[in-house]
């Protein structure tokens, strides 16, 4: 027997939208709508989990159940995290690697909300109040101040490690009774956004800018751009042409939200992939390099060992 009150809203409206029913908080996808599951839980008042791991033969939009509401929430969204859910270009170069979304208050406040066809994420919302008097205020950094303030809209993005990663696998395939479910996942959702907390506190920005829809889609272009061309290094007067913004002004957003500068995380990427494709034993060190835009293989060695930690050869005899 399942707390209706643990439910979230809009787990109960998207099972109403498929005629189907609820059990243990999670919702099955009927055959004729697409496949997977869909799984909600209210922890308490502060805090709250959703996880989405669906395919859909169309969209669906429905009500959004938490328009117009009152209390300031942080949400923490996880994306590509499931196992077989790495994505790849045409060209073979970009890998979707598991990040984070974290942001204040929602950047969406339409009374509508669109369910896509293809979704596989984690989103866990927590009260900023409640979050906000487990801190000191003077130890806090700029970015943890201002996440934790929550009133200006900001959008933060992080990469996942492996022990973040460990965390979330056991959320998504760790058996627990029905008993001690709710805890367990409480638990773990409250580890994650605090490991996640200890990372933006990492982050040196002194001053936070408050952002928009169309600037954070307009960043969001330019960093698919630099990475569905991991050979070209980017130039930062042709992206802000293309950003439709200033250079001063690309370079500063695109740090805040990534916590990086555009070519050291351009350079990043890059070296994550050279190592993925040597682990996948299709190309030689040299193949790699030149793939990825390395005329001078010396310099693709010097990088590689800088970013992965070894030589590219190294690296490919233990793969």
């Amino acid at each position: 027997m399942q707390d209706n009150h643990t439910i979230p809203d809009v787990l109960k409206i998207f099972a109403e939208l498929l005629g189907t029913n609820l059990k243990q908080r999670k919702l099955e996808i009927p055959s004729r709508f697409g496949s997977g599951y869909f799984a909600g839980f209210i922890f308490n008042e502060h805090i709250r989990m959703l996880i989405s791991n669906y395919q859909l033969h169309e969209n669906i939009v429905m009500k959004n159940p938490e328009f117009n509401k009152v209390k300031k929430m942080l949400f923490f969204k996880f994306q590509n995290i499931f196992p077989g859910t790495e994505k790849r270009s045409e060209k073979n170069i970009v890998r979707k690697l598991p990040s984070v979304l974290i942001g204040t208050s929602r950047l969406n406040t339409d009374d509508r909300v669109s369910i896509h066809t293809n979704t596989d994420t984690i989103n866990i919302e927590v009260d900023a109040d409640y979050l906000r008097k487990l801190f000191h205020d003077a130890d806090q950094s700029p970015v943890l101040k201002s996440l934790l303030q929550n009133t200006e809209p900001f959008l933060f993005e992080q990469l996942i490690y492996p022990s973040l990663q460990n965390i979330v696998n056991e959320i998504v395939t760790e058996e627990v009774e029905d008993t001690f479910r709710l805890f367990f996942l409480r638990i773990k959702a409250e580890e994650l956004i605090c490991r996640l907390l200890m990372e933006l506190e990492k982050r040196n920005e002194k001053r936070l800018y408050a952002l928009n829809t169309h600037d954070i889609e307009k960043i969001y272009e330019i960093k698919e751009h630099i990475l569905e061309r991991l050979d070209i290094p980017p130039v930062i007067d042709d992206l802000a042409l293309k950003a439709g913004m200033s250079s001063t002004k690309l370079k500063r957003l695109f740090r805040q939200i990534f916590g990086d500068s555009i070519f050291s995380y351009y350079q990043g990427f890059r070296m994550k992939e050279a190592a993925y494709l040597l682990s996948e034993k299709r190309y030689t060190v040299s193949e790699t390099g030149y793939a990825l835009g390395f005329t001078n293989l010396s310099h693709f060695s010097k990088i590689f060992n800088e970013h992965i930690g070894m030589k590219p050869k190294q690296y490919s005899m233990m793969n």
